[in-house]
């Protein structure tokens, strides 16, 4: 809270300013009070928006804070919607098979499977791998943890095949 006191009477625009709103919902997060950094990480969002509204970068990343915060908190509906949007924003804004793209692909595929919707995260796992596989190689650690993802909604899937298996 001290940084963001320091701060806080900087113009709402300003670098400096939007460095400790987000630190301090980070900290906030991470010290085990993710209750209390929800709020923090929704202000800092929504002035993101409103200072910065065509950067894209900025609102992707402030918008995975708040995705990470509501998953701590068990929101985890909540965070699979927001992880879709901003999967879908990296797509259509960097395409595919950008890094940034292929995480917050992992993200989707991650909320998936803490809600058990395997089906669904199987489908999705394997239209990702390519796009992981082309740009990283296929013994990349991203490209593997996708590949443990699919295994794991194999196994655990209702509408598995032996094939798939």
């Amino acid at each position: 809270w001290a940084s963001w006191k320091t701060y806080l009477g900087r113009p709402e625009a300003d670098g400096l300013r939007f460095m400790a709103f987000g630190a301090l919902g980070e900290c906030l997060r991470r010290s085990s009070q993710p209750e209390e950094a929800l709020p923090v990480l929704k202000a800092f969002l929504a002035t993101i928006r409103r200072c910065y509204p065509r950067s894209d970068e900025a609102i992707l990343d402030a918008q995975t804070r708040v995705s990470n915060c509501l998953e701590d908190i068990g929101r985890l509906d909540e965070a699979l919607v927001l992880n879709r949007a901003i999967h879908a924003r990296y797509v259509a804004w960097r395409g595919a098979s950008d890094e940034n793209a292929i995480m917050s692909g992992m993200s989707v595929a991650g909320s998936m499977t803490a809600l058990e919707l395997y089906d669904e995260c199987k489908a999705f796992a394997r239209n990702q791998l390519l796009p992981a596989a082309r740009p990283l190689g296929a013994d990349h650690d991203i490209t593997l943890k996708f590949n443990v993802i699919l295994a794991n909604s194999l196994g655990l899937s209702l509408e598995r095949t032996r094939d798939d298996l």
